[in-house]
């Protein structure tokens, strides 16, 4: 197993480091309201290829960010959540929202 890479000394750089990707700022978006399969995420997020999205749901299990839940059936059902961390993310997200919805009002096409 390789060891964690050090974390970088800016808390900001840090936040970018764990969100800083366009397609996970969506999943984090997309399982706020709760779980979801691999389908319906998929679905939600957006244009997001298989592979892409694989990725960084497996990145951000492995930063602790969601929870990977495997059900013993047939055929195996997945779903994602947020954790207690990935759920800490909201305030940001809903500044993003704010933000944006400030932006387009004023910057938008007429």
């Amino acid at each position: 197993m390789q060891a964690a890479k050090p974390l970088p000394a800016c808390p900001v750089e840090t936040t970018l480091m764990l969100i800083g990707d366009k397609w996970k700022v969506l999943i984090l978006r997309d399982l706020l309201p709760g779980a979801k399969r691999f389908g319906e995420l998929k679905r939600s997020v957006g244009n997001v290829s298989q592979k892409v999205l694989t990725a960084q749901l497996r990145d951000m299990e492995d930063k602790g960010l969601i929870y990977r839940q495997v059900y013993a059936e047939a055929p195996p059902r997945v779903e994602y959540s947020l954790t207690e961390l990935g759920r800490s993310l909201q305030p940001i997200l809903d500044a993003m929202y704010d933000w944006g919805s400030a932006y387009k009002r004023t910057h938008g096409a007429p």
